[in-house]
């Protein structure tokens, strides 16, 4: 588990003793002979996770120890040992915030809950924070899991591009987490605390572009029944994340365009346009460049939002950074869904380590979000994963083209080619079939109930990213909204975005 634990103790014996248990359930350990030692050892190693400290010893006693590593580190958890058991010794202790105590001699079975309940409160308190932070639209790169060599570059880039107001694009493939990234910039910035405001520009409805983005008056169109200020004037002050602005229509560049030169934007309807003062980062997955040469995309709109440019890289090229992003969603889960799991076990995490997700972050997170739900112990097993367990390092990476087949709505080929990669990947991981292919008869389905069930699969797998599941597809926008209505799936994919 990688957790140090700080046992501080006058008694060899009893340290001996309390190292060989703690040890024993997979810790590390740093011990100390007295109160003094074990302040200093607070102060040298950043890596202690929790502190089992002897309440009764020569010189600065626990209770003086207790006080003066609360003021060094308030977030570690500290439990107190005593051989007394006195209850005034153990109030005095826990007003003095110590989160445990225990009489020894303890049994290792006591001392073990004692330190996986500190850690898991850690973890709570901890992930408590990171949630205020991020509704407060203060995160930080220190809440950013990006340790990995690959990630260096980006977070060098981003701080410096947090220093002033200069636009930035952050490319990457889909999932890598470049919203978070675009968060991270604003709260490093002078306009941490002040509203984030994301806009997917591939999940509006092209006739709502306008309206979402720079706002309407009342009555400017039938059912504008109330004046709406739109996301830049929601944004005014902070930041507004353009996400998948590659999907943005060509006339609403235009009208970005100007809102970016002018800094101000028009309203539908409005008698007169509004001052706005507002950071820009937009992030795409698509090649903007090979866009702007297709002529799907502005020449002068992409000079003016690629001034910046950062690329998130994909999660197979930061694998160190796994266990950690693994750990840390293991956490939140249990926060929110009340589980108690402590991690993944070894074999788990190499067989994590092996695969190579191709949805990245965003994959892996759901991955362990339902391993968090299917585990039956305290740590996640290989069948808690059965969409990864059966498959090859490899194979979802080099077999994934078969899902970048066009299926037009004639092109009977691809669309059986998607349903049978579908099928092949659930057979070999042991889970069920996403896409029933016969009828409790044995007959094939037909075609536009299996076509119906893949656009069902593609909304709930890229989590509602129309834009994203057109291009998966091989089929337009419009197509698919169209498609959506006729399969009665508008609900899903308003509820998936």
């Amino acid at each position: 588990m990688g957790k140090t634990i700080l046992i501080v103790d006058d008694d060899p014996a009893q340290r001996r003793l309390l190292q060989a248990a703690v040890e024993r359930n997979g810790f590390s350990t740093r011990t100390a002979e007295n109160g003094q030692q074990a302040v200093d050892a607070v102060d040298a190693h950043a890596d202690i996770d929790v502190v089992m400290l002897d309440l009764v010893m020569p010189g600065m006693s626990g209770q003086e120890a207790l006080k003066e590593i609360r003021l060094r580190r308030g977030d570690l958890p500290c439990i107190v040992l005593t051989a007394s058991g006195g209850i005034d010794t153990v109030v005095q202790a826990m007003q003095a915030g110590a989160s445990d105590f225990f009489v020894k001699p303890a049994s290792p079975e006591r001392i073990l809950v004692s330190i996986r309940n500190a850690l898991e409160m850690t973890n709570l308190k901890t992930e408590v924070g990171r949630m205020k932070k991020r509704a407060a639209g203060q995160l930080s790169f220190d809440d950013m899991v990006a340790n990995a060599p690959a990630m260096q570059p980006v977070v060098r880039m981003g701080k410096r591009a947090a220093g002033s107001n200069i636009p930035v694009l952050i490319t990457g493939e889909s999932g890598v987490g470049k919203e978070l990234l675009a968060r991270a910039i604003q709260g490093a910035s002078d306009r941490a605390g002040r509203p984030f405001v994301t806009v997917n520009c591939g999940a509006i409805p092209e006739n709502l572009v306008e309206s979402i983005l720079f706002g309407h008056a009342k009555g400017s169109f039938t059912g504008a029944t109330d004046n709406h200020a739109g996301k830049f004037v929601e944004a005014n002050g902070g930041t507004l994340f353009l996400d998948e602005v590659g999907e943005l229509p060509l006339d609403m560049q235009v009208k970005l365009l100007r809102v970016l030169q002018e800094g101000e934007v028009d309203p539908i309807g409005a008698k007169r346009p509004a001052k706005v003062d507002v950071r820009i980062i937009s992030a795409t997955n698509k090649d903007l460049a090979r866009l702007v040469a297709d002529g799907a995309f502005r020449e002068d709109l992409y000079y003016r939002l690629n001034v910046f440019p950062i690329e998130a890289p994909p999660l197979r090229e930061r694998k160190e950074d796994l266990p950690t992003l693994v750990q840390r969603f293991i956490a939140r889960f249990n926060a929110e869904e009340g589980r108690n799991v402590r991690g993944a076990s070894e074999a788990t995490m190499q067989m994590l380590l092996a695969f190579d997700w191709p949805g990245n972050v965003r994959q892996l997170e759901n991955a362990v979000f339902r391993a968090v739900i299917l585990c039956e112990g305290d740590l996640l097993q290989a069948e808690d994963f059965p969409q990864i367990s059966g498959l090859k390092p490899l194979s979802a990476a080099n077999d994934s083209r078969a899902l970048d087949l066009p299926v037009a709505a004639n092109d009977h080929r691809a669309l059986a080619a998607h349903v049978q990669y579908a099928a092949a990947m659930a057979e070999v991981s042991d889970a069920p079939a996403p896409l029933k292919l016969f009828d409790n008869e044995g007959h094939l389905r037909e075609l536009e109930q299996i076509e119906r069930d893949l656009i069902e699969l593609a909304i709930d797998h890229y989590a509602g990213h129309m834009s994203e599941v057109a291009r998966r597809l091989g089929i337009g926008r419009s197509t698919l909204y169209r498609k959506l209505r006729e399969y009665g799936l508008e609900e899903r994919a308003v509820a998936q975005g």
